[in-house]
């Protein structure tokens, strides 16, 4: 039977506003050997699913630096301190869209790699969805809002137009809580 290994130390490498890189000890419970892991320890995020009443998916498309190129995605970001899951994905929602909807539903939780990252990916659904204000981007964002069909999404996907795995986790969550089927 698997047994955890055991902690041993950390030692902060270093610190940003996204993320602390850390140097953890562990031990291993088969082999009673010390390994050192590299993690980065970051604010848990959201990811929105926003649904309008007339079945299409509020998208943004975004410059992405790591890829060095555009991406297809759902609103999402950091939880702020202080800031529940639901209440980041309503203010995640508006500041990147304007767009605002019922209250936001959990579909699923996800650890976005469990090997490095120390944190979690919560995705809600917010029905009725409606632009009620401007955006209010931060500097770091440049985002184009843009709504499509959901029966499209999968096509999207499969197409290699959405390949953020964290959107498609997502669109797993939705699929397998709510069916193939309109809203």
């Amino acid at each position: 039977m698997s047994q955890p290994w055991t902690f041993l130390r950390s030692t902060l490498l270093y610190a940003c506003r996204i993320f602390t890189l850390k140097k953890e000890g562990y031990r291993s419970p088969r082999t009673g050997k010390e390994h050192d892991f590299y993690l980065l320890d970051s604010a848990d995020w959201v990811n929105v699913i926003p649904l309008t009443a007339e079945g299409r998916v509020v998208l943004v498309k975004q410059f992405r630096m790591g890829t060095g190129d555009f991406s297809l995605e759902i609103p999402g970001g950091m939880i702020d301190e202080g800031d529940s899951p639901a209440g980041a994905a309503t203010r995640e929602l508006a500041e990147e869209t304007g767009y605002a909807g019922d209250e936001p539903v959990l579909l699923g939780v996800v650890h976005p790699n469990p090997a490095i990252l120390t944190n979690r990916c919560y995705t809600f659904l917010v029905a009725n969805a409606a632009p009620r204000t401007a955006p209010h981007q931060d500097a770091t964002e440049d985002v184009e809002v843009l709504t499509v069909p959901l029966a499209r999404i999968p096509a999207l996907i499969r197409d290699g137009k959405i390949t953020h795995a964290l959107v498609v986790a997502a669109f797993y969550w939705y699929f397998s809580t709510r069916g193939f089927r309109d809203p």
